[in-house]
């Protein structure tokens, strides 16, 4: 895997940790019962999983450059 594409997936991560972030700095200011808590609870979580996905492809692809 190339030096660049790693560099990217990895600035690709702070972001999507900066948008979760984000998300959960309005989610504070809501009551947990209103609509659209949900649906920022919900954009968090999805957050949440493009973290781990990048976070996995990452470690493969240092893995793999280690190889």
């Amino acid at each position: 895997m190339s030096s660049y594409l790693l560099e990217y997936m990895k600035l690709h991560l702070v972001s999507i940790e900066q948008d979760q972030e984000y998300v959960k700095e309005q989610m504070e200011e809501l009551d947990m019962n209103s609509k659209d808590y949900a649906e920022l609870d919900f954009e968090y979580n999805w957050l949440g999983g493009q973290i781990i996905a990048t976070r996995h492809f990452i470690q493969i692809g240092e893995e793999h450059a280690t190889n």
